[in-house]
């Protein structure tokens, strides 16, 4: 496969793009994966249609071009070896989130493929937190810049749910597993990205409260800047068909998966890469209150963080 035959669709301003003329493998030149990590990095998310050839096994040693694989998950360990199921059968991730972000090393992507659609609906949309940042007004900015938030597992995005497709055994079951052991984090509001240096902000579901802020504030507050993050302007929506690949920056977006496919089964394999500990725009990092995720993923360090 030849960088040459790679064709980059842009789908929105400010996210989003399709990647043409690759096939996905563990055998791709180093040409074509720089090319994938700097899509990447412009665009958020990136999309690959038609890539039926790829097994689990493929999609891990893809991973692998990208960076250093995790472990599935740090607590749902029953599920899978190499990749995460995001199974309807066990839950649906229908709330504004950016995965993991419970622990210090949030990983900085995830590649997400199709095996098993609905006949309609289930399609995902992702969020650029970048954009959402650079659209405060200046006196917002001023604020979150300084704020730090405590992010949880207690607060299942895939699990909190009353309807009627989480609430079987299995549902309660995963729940159960999912906080099995207590995470929590405090990270900086605004992250500044290891790579291209931008200012993201870091928030989605698992956010517990802002440190120094009362419940209420904390909630108020929450509320407002999330309103932000999801503006239209700021996403991108993707119908999947049957060997489709995602690929985001987890450490510059959210994602909702969309949950309009009523009792249809609904599966996709996530493989997520390990990523660095968030600094914020003071050179501060994220500390850990409870919990240790040694197990779950190594620390990348980035070139500004090991310098």
């Amino acid at each position: 496969m030849s960088v040459d035959s790679a064709t980059v669709v842009k789908l929105g301003s400010r996210i989003g793009a399709r990647i043409d003329g690759v096939r996905l493998s563990g055998a791709l030149d180093a040409e074509t994966v720089a090319l994938i990590q700097d899509a990447l990095h412009e665009h958020k998310v990136i999309f690959f249609r038609g890539q039926d050839q790829l097994t689990e096994d493929g999609q891990y040693e893809f991973a692998e071009l990208l960076g250093a694989p995790t472990t599935p998950h740090p607590t749902v360990t029953s599920k899978g070896v190499k990749s995460l199921p995001i199974d309807s059968e066990y839950g649906r991730a229908n709330s504004w989130h950016t995965d993991v972000t419970f622990v210090d090393r949030i990983p900085k992507a995830s590649i997400l493929r199709a095996v098993h659609l609905p006949s309609y609906g289930g399609s995902t949309t992702w969020a650029s937190t970048v954009a959402a940042y650079e659209s405060l007004p200046a006196p917002l900015k001023a604020l979150v810049e300084n704020l730090r938030a405590r992010h949880t597992n207690a607060y299942d995005y895939a699990a909190d749910r009353s309807d009627q497709h989480a609430a079987g055994a299995q549902g309660q079951a995963y729940r159960a597993e999912f906080e099995s052991t207590y995470y929590e984090t405090e990270h900086p509001v605004v992250r500044v990205h290891p790579v291209t240096g931008e200012r993201a902000l870091l928030l989605g579901h698992f956010v517990k409260n802002f440190v120094g802020l009362s419940t209420a504030e904390s909630q108020a507050l929450f509320q407002l800047l999330q309103h932000r993050v999801t503006k239209l302007e700021n996403t991108t929506r993707w119908n999947w068909q049957l060997g489709d690949v995602a690929i985001w920056d987890n450490r510059a977006t959210q994602h909702y998966a969309v949950d309009d496919y009523d009792a249809q089964p609904r599966r996709l394999t996530r493989i997520t890469l390990a990523g660095d500990i968030p600094v914020g725009v003071d050179g501060t990092r994220s500390t850990v209150i409870a919990g240790n995720a040694e197990h779950y993923s190594i620390v990348e360090e980035s070139a500004a963080q090991a310098a």
